[in-house]
């Protein structure tokens, strides 16, 4: 009989046939015979099994729809959809977005989700509002330095592996002997998140906002906040760097000199020929001195190279910094410094209508977890104070 006009029964009958003579065989030489013997029509046998049965397959999913016991795949699919678009949409309402400022000030999602429920008929976790997700998103961006670094979403602790050294290529000459061999030594920065936390306390009449006026008020304010920490959180880290390298430490290196104008094309020099997308950073007085010192020189030359000043009150100023004081860093911070949110760019708050309750003031929480740390070698030079400047 020809393979393709076999019954499923009679193909396993064949190859159950076909199995218990290979099993009998009497020698190796015998059996070897057999399999290659075998091996073509098991696999038209195989296949055709495979076709029969997803023939079958799809017989029965007709048949129970045609009787109403089963959706359609495709039908189920688009049910899905729509249901996102449905929450997506909803969530946005003034409606939900009234709810989820309630559900903020009090910690209880019950109303939240009875109105996703009841309205698009998805119940779970409460949906975030756009604008609450904007809030948080624009802060990040409108930091001049996060702005800058590159961001992931990895769950848990994140490894970043960096070169700590490795040998240079050379030139071989034909009939030379074999080159060295490249030595290459690896380091890992362990990103390990943190919580960054901030709470103010707001008034009564703070809480008693409504909707999209509370959510604007108190989340952006949070948020700004938190934004603001992270932005001091990676200088500290970059100031305290060593400048050799470890093997779970990136480096960094030092020019020691005041706000001359030759002072950032010297540190641009020390930088790793990777590092493209320089910044500078500095307290805003520090600036007035470097353009003070541009003016002595009758601006014979930009004291800053072209580059981009981002200004910051996390590093003291060069008036009232001490000797090897770090008042600026010259750096690429989308090469040299990366950012994970486990979470997601989300933040968690909470409300303590408790311990000021006296004062008829509330405590509201703001929490975000995130991880930033330096990652790659001589991405940053920093700029130390001399003896007298």
């Amino acid at each position: 009989m020809e393979i393709k006009n076999m019954s499923i029964a009679e193909i396993e009958a064949r190859l159950a046939e076909m199995k218990a003579q290979i099993e009998s065989a009497e020698s190796e030489e015998q059996l070897n015979e057999m399999k290659e013997a075998f091996t073509e029509e098991r696999k038209l046998l195989s296949e055709r099994k495979a076709e029969l049965v997803e023939l079958e397959t799809r017989k029965a999913e007709a048949k129970a729809i045609t009787e109403g016991t089963m959706v359609p795949k495709v039908i189920e699919e688009r049910k899905e959809e729509t249901n996102m678009k449905k929450v997506e949409e909803y969530r946005n309402s003034k409606e939900y977005i009234d709810a989820f400022a309630e559900f903020l000030k009090t910690g209880k999602p019950d109303e939240c989700r009875a109105l996703l429920t009841t309205n698009v008929g998805e119940a779970g976790e409460v949906a975030i509002p756009d604008m609450v997700s904007d809030i948080i998103k624009t802060d990040w961006v409108q930091s001049e330095l996060l702005s800058l670094v590159k961001t992931i979403e990895v769950p848990g602790n994140y490894i970043q592996q960096f070169e700590v050294s490795a040998g240079d290529a050379v030139i071989h000459d034909e009939g030379s002997g074999a080159v060295s061999e490249e030595e290459l030594s690896l380091g890992i920065v362990k990103l390990i998140p943190e919580s960054i936390k901030k709470w103010i306390s707001v008034s009564d009449e703070v809480m008693d906002m409504k909707g999209q006026a509370f959510l604007e008020y108190v989340v952006k304010e949070l948020s700004y906040k938190i934004s603001v920490k992270a932005e001091d959180v990676l200088i500290d880290k970059i100031v305290a760097l060593p400048t050799s390298a470890t093997e779970t430490t990136v480096n960094a290196k030092v020019v020691k000199a005041g706000a001359a104008v030759t002072t950032i094309a010297t540190a641009l020099g020390e930088l790793n020929a990777e590092a493209k997308n320089s910044v500078v950073v500095m307290h805003p007085s520090t600036k007035a001195a470097y353009v003070a010192a541009a003016r002595t020189a009758n601006f014979a030359m930009d004291p800053f190279e072209g580059l981009k000043v981002v200004l910051t009150n996390n590093l003291p100023a060069i008036g009232s910094a001490s000797e090897n004081d770090c008042y600026a860093i010259v750096g690429d911070f989308g090469f040299g410094a990366l950012a994970n949110f486990p979470n997601g760019k989300k933040i968690t708050i909470k409300v303590d209508d408790k311990t000021k309750m006296t004062e008829d003031l509330v405590r509201v929480l703001g929490r975000e977890y995130v991880a930033i740390e330096p990652v790659a070698c001589r991405a940053f030079v920093k700029i130390t104070k001399p003896a007298a400047v």
